[in-house]
């Protein structure tokens, strides 16, 4: 095979190794032990749909890519590219390799089907958004925490806190909601507010094993991950408005990137999506307009 045309079978392996790395990035399932900077760099790439699959810039770009990259490789290599596939398939070595990529390939483009399939739900992409300024009577929130404590929201009147929605099995924005909000602590030191987490998963998340994932997560002392039995967190969960679609089969649930921010005086002050600079910029207005 001349050389031109083995350069030219490399550049297109390479591509197909460029692609499936990228699809694995964007749509290979994430425990909650998941690096932060790897789920960060997931949602920089990709966005996030609310689902945990890419937004449409994220699909435009795994689709666009490598459709890009080869047609630039046919443009320019286009005549090396057909030399070296006719040699290969001339081949029993050559025809194996072929097959086994082509194989692969649909065996990968099938498990990312059913992904997109497990994962379909509608994606509450409207509460996901840009923060929205509220001033309304938070509804009702009494549940146990990690420590089997019953937290109540009016023994916060006096301190903001931020309420946010995640749950234990959460392979998508659970594991980068928490990590935001610790970091929002980090941050604001001694104006920081206080966290509670309400788990979207009662069915799982009980809470003989809150302890376990508030570990798991390193949630700092004075944080609170809060659930009970199904109907009482399902009660909570439909009264603070909180969009979500549960796959019976599998158990994960869909749902926006979601918190409230509460004011000291104990009214909701604010919808975000939980990220460290949304929640920071709330807390700061909170100074601006309190009372002097």
């Amino acid at each position: 095979m001349r050389r031109r045309a083995a350069l030219a079978l490399v550049a297109l392996g390479c591509i197909t190794a460029i692609t499936v790395s990228w699809w694995a990035l964007a749509l290979w399932p994430m425990p909650a032990t998941t690096p932060l900077w790897l789920a960060r760099a997931r949602e920089v790439c990709f966005g996030n749909a609310g689902d945990g699959l890419p937004n449409a810039g994220g699909w435009i770009l795994l689709v666009g890519e490598p459709l890009g990259m080869v047609a630039i490789l046919l443009a320019v290599w286009g005549d090396a590219v057909r030399e070296g596939l006719g040699v290969l398939s001339r081949r029993w070595t050559g025809r194996l390799l072929l097959g086994g990529t082509a194989a692969g390939m649909l065996v990968g483009m099938r498990w990312a089907a059913q992904r997109v399939l497990d994962a379909r739900g509608e994606p509450f992409d409207a509460l996901a958004s840009a923060p929205v300024r509220l001033d309304r009577e938070p509804p009702p929130l009494r549940l146990l925490d990690q420590a089997g404590d019953t937290i109540r929201l009016e023994q916060y009147i006096g301190r903001p806190v931020v309420v946010a929605f995640v749950y234990g099995h959460c392979e998508t924005v659970c594991p980068v909601i928490v990590h935001d909000l610790i970091a929002v602590t980090s941050r604001l030191g001694a104006k920081a507010p206080e966290l509670l987490f309400v788990t979207l998963d009662p069915w799982r998340d009980t809470p003989a094993r809150l302890a376990t994932i508030a570990a798991t997560w390193e949630l700092p002392a004075g944080a609170h991950l809060l659930s009970a039995g199904v109907p009482q967190v399902e009660a909570v969960l439909d009264a603070w408005g909180v969009a979500r679609s549960r796959n019976t089969t599998t158990g994960e649930i869909v749902h926006p990137r979601l918190a409230y921010l509460i004011g000291a005086s104990g009214r909701i002050t604010a919808r975000l999506d939980g990220s460290t600079e949304s929640v920071v910029a709330a807390v700061e207005a909170l100074d601006q307009h309190s009372p002097r």
